[in-house]
């Protein structure tokens, strides 16, 4: 049978780009063969996120977009899924009329059928209901060739309910995989050429809380540790208050462990910190920072940071800027605030106009800009191991890798070094990467 074509749009963090792997894995053996070339497509995916405002807009643009292949081709198909289709469930057909298919986040597993039934019958598909089980998290995705790098998400879901975000509303309660799935997964992934796994969920910390067994994410990161193949580990995203000590001993007992964490802290005020719901304080998350570099100095933090959230004053920002001054992180997400419905913080009065909340942006990211510069400069000398991942975007005679603490650097280097570790001169600094040189392949 001949295959059809499935164009994937990706909108939002790593666990989509995950989630959209996992849809091609499942219409693979549906008959579909993913392509580059929108124009050629038989189905189109797009996979959303729903955190910013801003992510919604870009969405309902890249439909409008769309709107001219579907008259080119009646019978293209196109779906929606991820957070904002499950936040708008049957509002999306309403306010775009040529979509066949809005599925949320319990429901890519049931894509190739609600795929089949629309090609058949011609109606359009809506199926946004929250599963007892969220039965697409062991899909395996396939790796692409000559790939060293992969993802695996560990869990879905929050418990959490920060004030503002829609994660818990949109993503279900938390769901934590069983340790001995997940390891096999990164055994066969070793056995397929994988060298670095980033374990993914909306909080990793938190991991295995829910299935009672014994088993919490320090104890996945021990057995992930002794897979032969793997090299190194990742993970992401954390919580500050379900950092135990015990998880913060890993950095040094996992010799796999990269030496990178992004523990997120969205504000320096106890104020703003009580009317989100972070369930920590100001010297809780420094106590977090302090035991981190305690045990590993050379460890890489990175964050975020959301400005403007209701009620924020300039004396609260102040103490955000405070504790980037004391921290100095890494790299910076950071955010101004966007309201979404459904969210206890959408009910906050005390407004910050967008002119304030634009001009405490600029403060942030002129800042962290000048931490950045720093600490990349600060390694300029050092001599760093580097999993070459792939040919540099910006020159042929380059690849390009990164650092255990998650640097990108590029060097001059051949095709035949991707997939090894090598040891690399650190020459030059700039904001976003450093510059090498090649000294030899361990």
């Amino acid at each position: 049978m001949e295959k059809k074509n499935l164009f994937i749009y990706t909108f939002g963090c790593q666990m989509n780009v995950h989630d959209s792997e996992k849809i091609a894995a499942l219409m693979e053996n549906s008959g579909y063969a993913s392509v580059d070339d929108v124009g050629k497509a038989d189905l189109i995916i797009i996979n959303t996120c729903s955190i910013r405002e801003r992510a919604a807009q870009k969405v309902y643009s890249q439909l409008g977009r769309l709107k001219k292949f579907k008259k080119r081709n009646p019978k293209l198909i196109i779906g929606v899924g991820g957070c904002l289709a499950q936040q708008w469930g049957s509002k999306f057909i309403e306010r775009v009329p040529y979509l066949d298919l809005v599925f949320g986040t319990h429901n890519i597993h049931n894509l190739p059928d609600l795929i089949t039934t629309i090609e058949n019958t011609g109606l359009t598909a809506v199926r946004t209901d929250f599963q007892e089980a969220v039965k697409s998290l062991g899909i395996l995705a396939p790796t692409e060739n000559g790939k060293v790098t992969s993802y695996i998400t560990i869990m879905q879901g929050c418990n959490n309910f920060c004030s503002y975000c829609v994660v818990p509303h949109l993503r279900g309660k938390e769901e934590s995989r069983s340790l001995s799935d997940i390891v096999k997964e990164v055994a066969v992934l070793a056995g397929r050429g994988i060298k670095e796994v980033t374990l993914l969920g909306q909080n990793v910390n938190s991991y295995g809380k829910t299935i009672g067994n014994g088993h919490d994410f320090a104890d996945l990161l021990y057995e992930i540790g002794s897979i032969g193949g793997i090299e190194r580990i990742r993970f992401t995203t954390s919580h500050p208050k379900d950092l135990s000590d015990r998880l913060v001993r890993c950095f040094s007992e996992v010799d796999k462990l990269c030496e990178h964490i992004h523990l997120p802290v969205q504000t320096g005020s106890d104020r703003v910190l009580e009317m989100m719901n972070r369930c920590y304080t100001r010297a809780d998350y420094f106590d977090r920072v302090h035991k981190l570099r305690a045990i590993c100095p050379d460890i890489s933090i990175t964050s975020d940071i959301i400005v403007g959230f209701p009620g924020e004053t300039d004396r609260d920002f102040q103490a955000t800027i405070d504790m980037m001054g004391k921290i100095r992180f890494d790299n910076l997400f950071s955010f101004k605030y966007s309201e979404r419905d459904g969210t206890a913080a959408a009910k906050l009065g005390d407004k910050v106009s967008e002119c304030v909340k634009s001009d405490r942006l600029k403060i942030v990211q002129a800042l962290q800009e000048k931490h950045t510069l720093e600490r990349n400069e600060a390694m300029v000398g050092n001599m760093e191991e580097i999993l070459v991942e792939e040919i540099s975007k910006n020159s042929k005679e380059d690849v390009t890798g990164r650092t255990r603490t998650n640097k990108i650097v590029n060097f001059r280097g051949s095709h035949e070094l991707i997939s090894k570790t090598v040891s690399v001169l650190i020459t030059d600094a700039y904001q976003h990467s450093l510059r090498g040189r090649l000294l030899n392949v361990n």
